[in-house]
């Protein structure tokens, strides 16, 4: 066989033929058109309507309030005045506890308080004043006397010395008197300073007992446990034992020392037992979990919002809930509150917390929904922005290029391409603020494959 020069021989011919058909096809499909023609595209017209813009979060229902009840000291379970799952107003007696020690406790409060009371801390002492008054009263009939006796002297001389003496003997009891008296006047209140800083420390202590009464008349009073908050009860805790509440903030008023005592007075410390249910007869420790009280009379969301659509969401904003244990219900809802610190994402990065209050919900054949239950997971939709009546285009029309959103309006058989300006963002429309007018026909479907000017089927 003669072969021609610079002609491939006739397989490797076949081979370029392959890749170079292949490579045709390929651009064929990319542009959406047959070889024969321009691209065929599909187009939607520029209208004005409302565009709802929504951010998805993750969250979990929690009920309006929940509250845990512990024991005030060590106890023994007396009486269990209400069944599990009971549902109480506030204020209700759930449960009644027996601690003779804490009422031992109290008594010895009391009497140290009455021995407090009746303490009085007077301090010995002597009143020098009038002596004082009698002396000085005795030394001016003492002086008058002398000058009256000089005066009687016939010899000038002699007069005027012994009248020059009665008058320096009386400056100098002047003095002393004077002396005296400011003595007098400081042990006087030196014995003043004493018995006010007897009578503070008398004071004191009578606040100190009163503090210690209270303290254990609070234990007492905490024996019969009534309801804090209306809602359904569960008894027994998880085996942790809690602060002390209130009885911890009055004995932290203690001075110290004083603090310590009134701790063993209202039965502080050892160790926390509790059971998952409350039987009569059990005992409990002080602090351990007796009962918990929850609301569910106004059920809330707590949503974790992205960083990057925090801003976006503001009290008053309305929304829609989903939750996971009930597929196909909706639930509306309206932001109460968006915290200003940050919680760490399940995602990994920072969320920051959005409460909603949840409402009655529907099911998706729009029949009342279940209540749901506080630890549910849910999934919000935040409607953050409302454009009503704007122009508006389909969400695929908007192509992002070079750091502007553009889209590719068909005119003349030709796309064209158009800078916009957008606004609220919704799943299925894109509000456009500048670039368009109305009615204009734009690219909804592949148009990050088309070029301006470009030659166009619809």
């Amino acid at each position: 066989m003669t072969q021609r020069a610079g002609t491939p021989p006739a397989p490797y011919a076949e081979a370029v033929k392959r890749p170079l058909a292949l490579a045709a096809a390929v651009a064929l499909l990319a542009t959406g058109c047959s070889g024969d023609g321009d691209p065929r595209v599909q187009v939607a017209e520029v209208s004005r309507t409302t565009v709802a813009e929504t951010v998805d979060a993750p969250g979990t229902v929690a009920a309006r309030a929940t509250a845990t009840v512990t024991a005030p000291t060590d106890a023994v379970v007396e009486k269990v005045l209400v069944a599990d799952g009971a549902t109480v107003t506030a204020g209700t007696v759930l449960v009644r506890l027996s601690s003779p020690a804490a009422v031992e406790r109290l008594r010895q409060a009391q009497a140290a308080q009455a021995s407090a009371a009746s303490a009085a801390i007077e301090l010995p002492r002597a009143d020098l004043g009038p002596l004082q008054d009698a002396l000085d009263a005795a030394a001016a009939s003492s002086f008058a006397a002398g000058r009256a006796a000089a005066q009687q002297i016939d010899d000038p001389e002699q007069r005027r010395a012994a009248e020059q003496q009665v008058a320096e003997a009386e400056a100098r009891y002047r003095s002393a008197s004077a002396a005296s008296r400011r003595t007098l006047q400081s042990l006087d209140d030196g014995a003043s300073s004493v018995e006010d800083a007897l009578a503070a420390l008398a004071g004191s202590q009578r606040a100190q007992a009163q503090l210690a009464v209270s303290a254990a008349e609070a234990t007492v009073d905490a024996l019969t446990v009534t309801a804090p908050i209306s809602g359904v009860v569960t008894l027994g805790g998880d085996g942790s034992a809690a602060p002390a509440g209130d009885l911890a903030g009055l004995l932290g008023g203690l001075p110290p020392g004083v603090a310590e005592a009134a701790g063993v007075a209202v039965g502080g410390g050892g160790p926390s037992t509790t059971s998952t249910g409350l039987a009569v007869g059990a005992p409990v420790s002080a602090g351990a979990q007796l009962l918990t009280v929850t609301d569910v009379s106004g059920l809330t969301v707590t949503a974790e919002v992205d960083e990057t659509d925090v801003l976006l969401v503001e009290k008053g904003q309305e929304a829609t809930v989903e939750l996971d244990a009930l597929p196909g219900a909706t639930y509306p809802a309206t932001v109460e509150a968006v915290d200003v610190s940050p919680t760490p994402s399940a995602a990994g990065g920072v969320a920051y917390r959005v409460r909603l209050t949840l409402a009655g919900g529907r099911t998706a054949d729009d029949d009342p929904a279940p209540a749901p239950r506080p630890g549910m997971s849910a999934v919000v939709d935040l409607r953050v922005r409302t454009a009503e009546q704007v122009l508006a285009v389909p969400s695929a029309a908007v192509v992002r290029d070079g750091g502007a959103d553009t889209v590719f309006v068909v005119e003349g058989g030709r796309a064209q391409r158009v800078e916009v300006v957008v606004g609220a963002q919704g799943e299925e429309l894109v509000e456009i603020r500048r670039g368009l007018s109305g009615g204009e026909s734009v690219v909804v479907r592949d148009a990050d494959r088309l070029s301006d000017g470009m030659s166009v089927e619809t």
